[in-house]
């Protein structure tokens, strides 16, 4: 993109003039961000760090870790034998430059190959430029647009000033694995609370709340980090509007253990018109165990007095509910005896809620507008529910019986974010029709 306006113009001779990452930098990347691989070839163990070969005295018994017997390196075993491997991570660097909050996002990768020493190369994909009052303009390289991947990166492409709204896009929101530890920040984002550690967020995010949204300065100095992480995610509003519950806890330094529970579990004591004031409410000492009371309680409710209501209300539910999800029926994700499909009726909604113990139907998840609704199933039974963020294209929760994960939860996620590319084909689809 040409930059047109002033400040696109001053950013971009400020990020030709801005000075180049130092040796030092990408060492300490080698050494800190990526895992020490090893692979099981053949009965013999190849280290693909010091390029040791030997062989175990058990192979048929191999863990998942092993120690390499030269380098005393703990090694993640390949699950493939194969000839060549390469992972690829993200970290960043933070420096002031020209009055602005610089955030320079790296691409890593390494190269590894059995007999011979891993080779690394670098690549400085993006830079977000963000004023002292939370705007934020980024440079990055081009990406290839027929790819399902968001950073499928032109290595060989310059960085070139990009749109003025980042939140939207995937590649812009990306979180660098680690964060070079020599750090510079502008002076107000440490009046507004920033130590030295982005609590797992990506730094471009914070910075820009930080500087613009006195909800993230308080959380920050409050030390609530998981609140911080969850209110900077997809989930904003949902904090907005249970402020008033928020402040109970950071005023007595309660921990939530599981935030998207505790929110299902403020909506029922909404529900029951407890005083969210009282901490005694707000803040149980066993989440799980109260959430699960209220969920229980509602259920009863709805069965004995509203029974004959909730079937007519389940009618006209349904019609509200297949005019806005019907473009996403019938789409249906298969892996062995998994099968992963979208709630088609609000009925269904009811019956995955007492099949898994969680309040999915006691929450009305069916008529969130932005969130799609499926159902994980292991020979016909019911494992997991999972809701999908249409705006944000990623999965929010995946909750088995009670709220726990199952034993298939890995290779449910897993399967569903493959498939979450047929999601969003929907979605255009019915962008084109519209």
């Amino acid at each position: 993109m040409i930059p047109k306006t002033n400040l696109e113009k001053q950013l971009t001779a400020l990020s030709i003039s801005l000075p180049k990452i130092k040796p030092e930098v990408y060492t300490w990347a080698e050494k800190n961000i990526f895992l020490k691989w090893g692979v099981l070839s053949r009965s013999k163990f190849y280290c693909l760090e010091c390029a040791h070969v030997w062989k175990p005295t058990d192979p048929n018994t191999c863990s998942e870790f092993t120690a390499c017997t030269a380098c005393k390196a703990k090694l993640k075993i390949q699950p493939h034998n194969q000839v060549y491997f390469k992972e690829l991570e993200y970290f960043a660097v933070l420096q002031t430059y020209g009055g602005f909050q610089v955030v320079r996002i790296i691409c890593s990768q390494k190269h590894m190959k059995k007999n011979c020493a891993p080779t690394y190369s670098h690549s400085e994909v993006m830079q977000h430029w963000i004023n002292p009052k939370g705007e934020v303009r980024t440079l990055s390289m081009s990406v290839n647009v027929f790819a399902h991947a968001c950073d499928a990166w032109k290595l060989y492409s310059s960085l070139e000033i990009r749109p003025k709204d980042f939140s939207h896009n995937a590649k812009y929101r990306i979180n660098p694995y680690k964060v070079y530890p020599n750090i510079k920040v502008l002076p107000i984002l440490k009046r507004n609370g920033f130590k030295t550690s982005v609590h797992s967020i990506a730094p471009q995010i914070l910075f820009t709340a930080l500087l613009k949204d006195s909800i993230a300065e308080t959380l920050l100095k409050a030390k609530q980090f998981s609140l911080l992480q969850y209110y900077l995610g997809a989930s904003r509003q949902n904090i907005r509007r249970n402020w008033q519950a928020v402040k109970t806890v950071i005023k007595n330094g309660y921990v939530i253990s599981d935030i998207t529970i505790w929110e299902d579990y403020i909506e029922l004591l909404q529900y029951f018109k407890k005083d969210l004031d009282n901490p005694l409410y707000i803040c149980p000492a066993n989440l799980n165990q109260a959430h699960d009371l209220l969920v229980r309680r509602k259920r009863e409710l709805l069965r004995k007095k509203k029974l004959q209501d909730l079937r007519l209300e389940i009618e006209k539910t349904q019609d509200r509910y297949t005019s806005d999800k019907k473009r996403f029926f019938g789409l249906l994700f298969k892996e062995k005896e998994l099968r992963i499909s979208v709630i088609e009726n609000v009925q269904d909604f009811m019956q995955e809620g007492d099949d898994l113990n969680h309040c999915v139907f006691t929450n009305e998840y069916y008529d969130k507008k932005d969130s799609l609704i499926l159902s994980a199933k292991i020979c016909g039974k019911s494992v997991e529910t999972i809701e999908v963020s249409l705006n944000r294209m990623e999965v929010l929760q995946c909750r088995g019986m009670k709220n726990e994960p199952s034993g298939h939860h890995s290779q449910i996620l897993r399967l569903l974010n493959q498939n979450l590319y047929q999601i969003k084909e929907r979605m255009k689809k019915k962008k084109k029709q519209l």
